[in-house]
């Protein structure tokens, strides 16, 4: 761990944090900062609360993210996720979170986020954002999510 020093999660016992807001989102430097690709974390067991009924809701989430300088280190990002299990909102106002706080930690050249929640009332809620148009050159694979049957 000394190559890096500032990770304070990584390689050590971490109790999942109370809520989103709580939750430390680190960053390790780009090994390749000048070359364009897409780094691709996918989370197909996503939970977090109905704010109405305090009823779990599922999703499966998709991030890909063209990096500059900073990558998200994985295990902050799993904690990060799993703060939203007594976390309430609405399946829109998370995924939006999420994309957002990625977007202010990272710096990313380009990010987006895919949420493909399960039924709620009997209707599933995909929700989409992105920062903008990806990177010309950029190879954008398939989110590989079904559309909703489902769900796998």
């Amino acid at each position: 761990m000394t190559k890096y020093p500032k990770l304070s999660q990584l390689g050590r016992p971490a109790i999942l944090p109370d809520s989103p807001e709580k939750a430390v989102l680190e960053t390790v430097p780009n090994p390749q900062p000048r070359a364009l690709y897409l780094v691709r974390f996918t989370a197909p067991e996503f939970t977090t609360l109905c704010p109405v009924t305090g009823q779990p809701d599922f999703a499966h989430l998709v991030i890909d993210y063209a990096p500059r300088a900073k990558l998200v280190e994985s295990k902050s990002l799993k904690l990060y996720l799993g703060s939203f299990r007594n976390h309430a909102d609405f399946h829109e106002a998370c995924t939006l979170a999420i994309g957002m706080r990625l977007e202010k930690v990272l710096a990313p050249r380009w990010l987006r986020i895919g949420g493909y929640w399960y039924p709620r009332g009997g209707m599933p809620i995909d929700v989409f954002w992105q920062t903008g148009q990806p990177p010309k050159g950029l190879w954008l694979p398939d989110p590989g999510v079904q559309p909703y049957r489902g769900r796998g």
